[in-house]
């Protein structure tokens, strides 16, 4: 771990070893800006006209992976992260712990921590709730990729009519959700999106993903997010425990917790497991996805 300063900011945490590198901003957040291998490309979209910016009272994307509270509401969802966080150093990484948000009551924390070797990342999210009174939220943990790659979601397993006849999972859609735009490819096995920069309008989805994970490939290389899908729990979003999200700019890869009511004093958390991969060779093609995947999981 080392303190450096990168993308205007002065004080940002490079955690690395061999195998994979995090930066995690320090002057605003809790926010994690670039995810990759040592030297390589960020996986993570970075906004050039907001890298560097601190303070203000406007809500800013920056890029990189953020901490949000569900169900989405504005304005509480868009309260401003512009301010320095605390950084506490903890065994192989550190805590950045971020004021209590003015309009809602809420403290975030994101701590985050890398092994001595090996593509990994564990990320623990945490919502501490500072009011007078109980408050219901999801932990929500957004991943803003870089443009040009493509999301991954794998399905359940395919099961023939004649063996079942109650429902597997819900799917959700938004109202500027257009399920024959070219960016969507809806297989037997996987659900894919394409990030396509000339895109003119945005797509969303959400839907509980019983595995748990989900995917994203961009010039070779595929992250892998992770995370504990809980079967029966109740999720915000009419059952979501994933939720994805395309505009021309980037892609977000987003994972829920189950909703829960926080006491006074108490908190709710939601964990991820990343993992970054070089040298993937996949295309869109879904017996291919399953070999691939087979190999490298």
């Amino acid at each position: 771990m080392e303190r450096i300063h990168y993308g205007g900011w002065d004080n940002c945490y490079r955690l690395q070893n061999e195998s994979v590198e995090v930066i995690v901003t320090a002057d605003v957040g809790p926010r994690i800006i670039r995810l990759g291998r040592p030297g390589a490309i960020n996986l993570f979209k970075e906004f050039p006209d907001m890298m560097g910016l601190k303070d203000g009272d406007e809500w800013r994307i920056y890029g990189g992976h953020r901490l949000w509270h569900a169900p989405e509401s504005k304005p509480r969802t868009y309260h401003p992260d512009n301010r320095p966080v605390h950084v506490e150093e903890m065994e192989n990484g550190i805590r950045t712990v971020q004021e209590v948000e003015s309009s809602t009551g809420i403290e975030k924390q994101m701590a985050i921590s890398i092994g001595n070797s090996g593509p990994y990342v564990n990320v623990m999210h945490r919502l501490v709730n500072h009011n007078l009174w109980p408050v219901t939220l999801s932990v929500w943990a957004v991943s803003v990729m870089a443009p040009g790659g493509i999301a991954i979601l794998p399905q359940p397993p395919y099961r023939p009519h004649e063996k079942v006849v109650t429902p597997s999972h819900p799917m959700v859609l938004w109202p500027y959700t257009t399920m024959n735009d070219p960016r969507w490819l809806w297989g037997e096995k996987f659900i894919q999106l394409q990030q396509d920069p000339n895109a003119e309008t945005p797509q969303k989805i959400g839907m509980a993903l019983p595995a748990g994970k989900a995917y994203y490939l961009l010039d070779n290389y595929l992250f892998i997010k992770r995370f504990d899908h809980i079967e029966g729990a109740d999720y915000p979003d009419f059952g979501c425990s994933f939720e994805t999200f395309t505009n021309s700019d980037m892609l977000e890869l987003e994972s829920l917790s189950p909703l829960k009511t926080v006491q006074p004093g108490c908190a709710a958390e939601h964990k991820e497991q990343w993992t970054v991969l070089e040298n993937v060779d996949m295309t869109t093609n879904e017996a291919q996805i399953e070999k691939v995947l087979t190999d490298v999981l």
